[in-house]
């Protein structure tokens, strides 16, 4: 199971947390992505960490304000988030797989396993 956290209402220029929490399975040995679905539109590939090397990825629109870490001792996944942009505002998701390659990370369709989402709004 992966469980997201960390997300909440923000002013634009703010700065989240988001946390992926593993349960079942240790994370050393997925590459883990996040995601997130903004209402009426499709899901989105945010950022990847990798599980061979821990390289990672970021889509375009978050390069540079948005970081993605892990830290195998708590099974956990963090993207940290700064610089937030009311456009940001969506569910975010995290996903894991023990597959990932770079040239899929940012397709849902490459991930097995799936989290429930947490709410990120930016507003003033």
């Amino acid at each position: 199971q992966l469980q997201a956290s960390g997300g909440g209402l923000v002013q634009p220029g703010g700065s989240l947390r988001l946390s992926c929490v593993a349960s079942g399975f240790s994370m050393d040995y997925y590459g883990i992505g996040w995601f997130h679905q903004a209402p009426g539109k499709e899901r989105v590939g945010i950022s990847c960490i990798s599980h061979s090397d821990n390289s990672t990825w970021f889509t375009d629109s978050v390069k540079g304000r948005f970081t993605i870490s892990r830290d195998n001792a708590k099974n956990t996944v963090y993207l940290q988030m700064n610089s937030l942009k009311p456009e940001d505002t969506a569910v975010y998701y995290c996903a894991a797989d023990n597959t990932l390659i770079r040239s899929s990370w940012a397709q849902s369709s490459a991930y097995d396993y799936w989290g429930q989402g947490t709410q990120v709004t930016v507003s003033s």
